[in-house]
Order: structure tokens, then sequence, then C-alpha cells
């Protein structure tokens, strides 16, 4: 099951960033910090949604806008929401992250998003899920693929 996320769930986002960008915690040089994908949480744009099997958080997709001048990863605009998503690696391959997805591209549609962008290790298998949900490459960089789903 998912629900909205809340600032409550910002502890739960933030231990799942080492699993949603674990090829960037392990890159040698990190230019962009982590942490500016749940550093206060809240603000204008943010959407999150969070996968709950008997009262255990095991996912979470969510939405940030970010500045130019303080881009994230998937960085294309600064009206494009970059969009972050992990589940728990025991309960993977289990549907989650469809389920997480789904639910965050309704959210994004409804608060009136055009389109949602990400950034992904070039040869991770996620790539195919990214593409098999509408997501196109935009660019590619230091090992990254950036793509983009157009919402409207």
């Amino acid at each position: 099951m998912t629900r909205k996320g809340s600032a409550g769930d910002v502890p739960f986002m933030r231990s799942m960033l080492a699993h949603a960008y674990a090829w960037r915690v392990n890159a040698f040089e990190a230019e962009i910090p982590l942490s500016r994908y749940v550093d206060n949480w809240g603000r204008p744009g943010d959407l999150a949604v969070i996968a709950h099997e008997t009262g255990n958080r095991v996912g979470a997709a969510w939405l940030r806008v970010f500045r130019a001048n303080e881009p994230g990863y998937g960085f294309v605009d600064e009206n494009t929401p970059e969009l972050s998503i992990a589940v728990v690696p025991s309960r993977r391959r289990h549907g989650l992250g469809q389920e997480l997805m789904d639910a965050l591209l309704e959210a994004a549609r409804g608060a009136g998003h055009g389109a949602v962008s990400l950034s992904v290790e070039a040869d991770s298998a996620a790539v195919g899920f990214y593409e098999r949900n509408g997501f196109t490459h935009v660019r590619e960089q230091d090992g990254g693929v950036v793509m983009v789903k157009r919402l409207d």
C-alpha cells in the first residue's frame, strides 16, 4: 500500500537516499550533497509517497524542484521536479517500485507538473524500468543518464 508522505517520513527518506543513489555515494567525488534531496522538506513543490507493509515503511518515492544554482543530479530546469525512488532491498522485485511510481506520477499530475526528471546510473537495470514508465534519455554525464517523462 502507498500513502502520501509527510515531514515525519523525512528520516526514512534520508535513509533511502543510500539505496536510491548508491552509485553516487560510492563515487570518488560527489559534487552534489545527497542531503539536498530531503533537507528542509515541506517547501513548495515537495511531494512524497511511502510504501508500507504491516506497519513498516518499505519504500519511498518523492519529487523535489531544484534551482539552477543548487541543482540535483537529474536537473533539467527550475519547473521540472526531480524524482527519487527506492525500495528496501528485501522487498525489491515485488511490484512496490511500480506502485510507488504510479502513485507519485499521479500526484505530480495533480500538482500541475508537466514533466518529471531523474538521474540513474547508465548501466543500471533501473534504466529499463524508467523506459517502461515513459521516461526518455535527455543526456549522459558522469556515469549517469538524465531522463524525463512528460506528463501533459
